[in-house]
């Protein structure tokens, strides 16, 4: 069952689709990469504050006994939005407080030297704690984390905000452009629907993309083949009228001569000209429903056919054919299957041997063989008939197509249905002379293969 779906739509969706999650990726790579680079900035600061605490810290290395300490100006009230909530401690080696922030406390910041990290009632703080290089004071610098949270919280506002407005425009812009894309397909598809049944021109559009063109061309080639099977059917129903007009008229004739004789004699003589036209025309209409019967054959079954057992049987069916001619019906059949559908190979063996006891004079010979070969199978029908000169081999493989002067009864169909169900099998059919004069006809079979 075939399943539709929008071309349009699936085109917008993965458009959308892809650039939303590639836009989605750079944010959160962006956001991570402002992260990272707005902790290390802060981090250099605290390193910075801390060296320059270090710095004025000579001025205090003398501390009271009656623990005196000097505050300094309280940073966190300061000006500027982004200017850090700060707080730090010096600390003499001994253990004693010798400056600090008025919000430090009267304890530690830190413990552990360098860079940590606390979360509390208080807050989340980053601390930086480094020694002199004579290791006699030790400064500790404390940072509210909320700064760094809130700047890159504000980055990355301004990496999605353009994000929820660009999304909606792009898909606007691509459905536009989608659609505008696409619009040959809609004209080509209106251009076949608007069409009449018998118009099988080629569809050429006046603008169409490169793309659809293999579409197209198919589709013309299409147009083409059935506009020749139509062709075929009406030159095909033509010829068979014009076929059957001659028996019918013979038999026509042949019954009124009939109902009019004077005697006997005449009577019986017109009464078997009338059996014999009914007999053409039977077998002429038989024909035609082979035919017919074969058009739609692309999809036979295939099967292991033993081709020599289907030889004999044909031959044992017209031998009484061959005896009332006087002709040698010889059958040389080796064990051999050949792939195809039995009945429709009964069909072509049995058009092949009617055709060769039909065109064989009185005491002639018709050689039947069947023989296995490297490719496949031979099959092999060989009369002393007149044959068929190499020139209009050719044209007798077409429908209704028979020889200037013949005396035979025919319809002219027998050699096209066997082409054609040679075509349904992939076998070459070929015509020859064979030796000593008359017609060799050979259909070479593939190997055998079974569906």
């Amino acid at each position: 069952m075939t399943t539709w779906f929008s071309l349009h739509r699936r085109l917008l969706a993965l458009l959308l689709g892809g650039v939303s999650v590639c836009w989605l990726a750079t944010l959160v790579w962006s956001y991570a990469d402002a992260h990272h680079e707005i902790d290390e900035l802060f981090d250099a600061q605290l390193a910075q504050a801390a060296q320059a605490l270090l710095a004025q810290s000579g001025r205090h290395r003398a501390h009271d006994d009656d623990d005196r300490h000097d505050d300094v100006e309280e940073l966190e009230h300061a000006a500027h939005r982004y200017q850090r909530a700060l707080k730090f401690q010096i600390w003499h080696d001994d253990g004693a407080l010798v400056l600090r922030s008025p919000n430090a406390p009267t304890t530690p910041l830190a413990q552990a030297d360098g860079y940590s990290e606390t979360r509390g009632a208080d807050g989340h703080w980053r601390f930086y704690s480094q020694w002199d290089q004579h290791r006699r004071h030790r400064v500790q610098v404390a940072e509210n984390h909320a700064v760094r949270d809130e700047l890159i919280g504000h980055i990355a506002w301004r990496l999605l905000v353009p994000a929820l407005f660009g999304l909606p425009l792009l898909g606007v812009w691509v459905w536009f452009a989608t659609r505008r894309a696409l619009a040959p397909l809609d004209a080509a598809a209106a251009e076949i629907g608007a069409r009449a049944p018998e118009r099988l021109q080629p569809v050429a559009p006046e603008s169409a993309p490169a793309e659809i063109r293999p579409l197209l061309d198919a589709l013309n080639d299409l147009f083409r083949r059935v506009e020749q099977a139509i062709e075929g059917e009406r030159r095909f129903t033509a010829d068979a009228a014009h076929e059957l007009r001659t028996p019918l008229a013979a038999i026509a004739a042949q019954a009124r001569v009939a109902a009019r004789a004077r005697d006997e004699a005449e009577r019986s003589h017109a009464l078997a000209q009338l059996a014999a036209g009914t007999a053409r025309a039977a077998h002429l209409v038989d024909q035609l429903l082979t035919l017919a019967r074969l058009d739609p054959q692309q999809g036979a079954p295939h099967a292991a056919v033993r081709l020599d057992a289907l030889a004999e049987e044909v031959c044992a069916a017209h031998g009484l054919q061959a005896l009332e001619k006087g002709i040698a019906l010889e059958l040389e059949a080796a064990p051999a299957e050949a792939g195809g559908n039995g009945e429709l190979l009964r069909i072509l063996l049995r058009n092949l041997v009617d055709n060769a006891i039909r065109y064989t004079p009185r005491n002639g010979r018709v050689a039947v063989a069947v023989a296995p070969t490297q490719a496949g199978v031979r099959l092999t029908v060989v009369d002393s008939g007149p044959g068929i000169p190499a020139a209009e081999r050719e044209r007798m493989l077409e429908r209704f197509s028979r020889l200037a002067g013949q005396e035979i009864d025919g319809s002219g169909l027998g050699l096209s249905i066997v082409r054609r169900i040679a075509e349904l099998h992939g076998a070459r059919l070929t015509l020859g002379d064979a030796p000593g004069g008359g017609l060799a006809v050979s259909v070479d079979f593939p190997v055998a293969r079974q569906d």
